[in-house]
């Protein structure tokens, strides 16, 4: 992401050149056509303009090749018949200024291509290397470290144990991570060993610029997490009111940022989007860190419990015939179902209360 407004330095197309194959032409010389003309030179992309265009004659021209004096259009070669070794039938008239590319037309010298805050996609760098723009200041992608704890967890492919579970946040994490637009620093599995834990933390905080976990973050909860974080970091526990993801922390160890996030999947999922993924990109200069958000319509009622929290239910969504983005809730929507959330697009917002029926109005966050 651009750092600073780019200023064009050099003009965009830097000549006067064809946009189509065919012959360059004086215009008044077509204004009866068909018309047949002198063919006295050809012009290649990639070669200077040769001798000037005079009345009665036209040069054979490729498509980016520079215009030549005295032409003032470009007949196209569909247009054309070779009725002679050097001598063209030319079927239509053409306009002054006709399938020419103006230097400049494009870009001029002065111009602000990009405001600071642009992401520099395919396009963009395109434009930056017309331009002789080889070197521009930008954001760095930050690095995020992300890493699972437990004794519990298995990502090797090995046969499950009693007790044990898959890993998954991690690598749906790492996923979201990347998705962001930052480099993912993965940790893996950290055993619950509050000394190796420590070490690890400590080394994250020093090899990238912020840290993601799961897991231990919940009021009352003894957690190898939170007893190291608490140790070691400058923490804040928080019970935010929303669903899912009602527990949250955030903190620094030596000054890098650290995100907890709950341990159920949905939860861990749900409070990335809605508040890590939003301080990463910020942290990366993007002037908008937000996800897309627009007014649905929901096609089903959505009732839900007065509980003072603030619902977030993983829907699908599309924009149908009305012109309008209508959801519709994914299967099961409890913090630990992640199948069920998978596949969603979108998020519905829906405040406290009991709901909404069919054919209402809801806020939606697109997640792609």
């Amino acid at each position: 992401m651009l750092a600073v407004d780019v200023v064009a330095g050099e003009v965009v197309p830097p000549f006067d050149n064809s946009a189509v194959d065919g012959y360059a032409v004086r215009a008044v010389d077509l204004v009866d056509a068909p018309t047949e003309l002198v063919v006295v030179d050809e012009i290649a992309a990639g070669a200077a303009a040769g001798r000037p265009v005079g009345a009665g004659e036209a040069i054979r021209i490729m498509t980016g090749a520079p215009l030549p004096p005295g032409a003032t259009a470009v007949a196209m070669v569909e247009d054309s018949t070779m009725i002679g070794p050097d001598r063209v039938r030319l079927a239509r008239a053409v306009t002054e200024g006709g399938a020419v590319r103006r230097a400049g037309d494009d870009v001029e010298i002065g111009d602000v291509l990009f405001r600071a805050g642009t992401v520099v996609r395919p396009a963009v760098a395109g434009v930056l290397a017309s331009v002789n723009a080889a070197t521009v200041s930008v954001y760095p992608r930050v690095m995020v470290a992300v890493l699972s704890t437990g004794d519990e967890l298995v990502d090797d492919g090995s046969p499950l144990q009693a007790g044990q579970i898959r890993e998954s946040n991690r690598t749906m994490l790492a996923a979201m991570i990347e998705e962001a637009g930052c480099d993912v620093l993965d940790l893996g599995i950290v055993r619950d060993d509050e000394e190796a834990l420590e070490v690890v933390l400590r080394d994250a905080a020093a090899r990238s610029d912020a840290i993601v976990t799961s897991g231990g973050v919940s009021m009352g909860d003894y957690d190898v997490v939170k007893a190291v974080l608490g140790r070691i970091a400058d923490m804040h526990w928080m019970q935010v009111a929303i669903k899912p993801a009602k527990p949250f922390a955030f903190g620094t160890i030596e000054g890098t940022p650290i995100f907890g996030l709950p341990g159920n999947p949905v939860s861990s999922m749900v409070s990335f989007e809605m508040i890590a993924r939003p301080a990463l990109r910020s942290m990366m200069g993007h002037p908008s860190p937000l996800r897309t958000q627009v007014v649905g319509v929901t096609d089903v009622d959505l009732r839900r419990q007065v509980d003072g929290k603030t619902h977030l239910l993983r829907v699908n969504g599309a924009f149908e015939d009305d012109g309008r983005y209508h959801v519709r809730p994914v299967g099961a929507q409890g913090s630990h179902q992640l199948a069920a959330t998978a596949t969603a697009d979108a998020i519905v917002v829906l405040p406290d209360g009991p709901g909404v029926t069919a054919g209402a109005d809801v806020d939606v966050v697109l997640l792609g």
